[in-house]
């Protein structure tokens, strides 16, 4: 009887030093797979950031207190960039690179109205190299850029803005200059460059 007692005794002990060890590895496992998912999901969305392909929707700049809807333009007739409908909207040119992608993603924006009232991109030339620029596509990723550079343009300046495929750049552009009556347009062109932060 002893002996029975003390083997099923053993058993007993042997089966609980099982299951505690059982207990800790569990623990000790699940512990390590609940702090991982949060690095995770942060790499996806990383991820999903620099490669979303979504249609853009909203430029925000916080340096300039710019946060407009995006419409998407073509060309006019007569081969120009089309402009926005209004001058609290920005217009992106759809024929081209969508922001975040390889190519020169174009936005441009009105600087005035009609009446002289302050069009969208009526501060674009406060901009300084190193803001950020960011842009809300229709997957509700945001994508951030970085000035570079502003630079003024006299009409022709197409190939500077619209040919660079090196990277994910980004170019505003609004009027700069006189205003000519007779041309019913500004006599410059202001274009900011920025690039996607990596």
């Amino acid at each position: 009887m002893k002996i029975i007692s003390k083997n099923i005794y053993k058993i007993r002990v042997g089966l609980l030093l099982f299951l505690i060890t059982l207990a800790l590895f569990s623990i000790l496992f699940l512990s390590h797979l609940i702090h991982s998912i949060p690095k995770r999901a942060a790499s996806q969305i990383d991820k999903v950031s620099r490669t979303s392909s979504g249609l853009p929707v909203r430029l925000l700049i916080p340096a300039i207190n710019v946060n407009a809807d995006i419409q998407y333009v073509g060309v006019t007739a007569n081969g120009a960039m089309e402009v926005p409908n209004n001058i609290v909207d920005v217009g992106w040119f759809k024929l081209g690179s969508r922001p975040g992608e390889i190519g020169s993603a174009v936005i441009s924006g009105h600087l005035d109205g009609k009446n002289g009232e302050a069009g969208v991109f009526a501060n674009l030339d406060k901009l300084k190299t190193g803001e950020k620029i960011y842009i809300k596509d229709s997957k509700g990723t945001l994508q951030a850029f970085v000035v570079k550079e502003s630079r003024i343009f006299n009409p022709g300046y197409v190939d500077k803005i619209f040919s660079k495929n090196d990277s994910a750049h980004l170019n505003l552009i609004t009027c700069d200059g006189v205003w000519n009556k007779a041309q019913n347009s500004y006599s410059k062109r202001l274009v900011v460059f920025a690039d996607i932060t990596q």
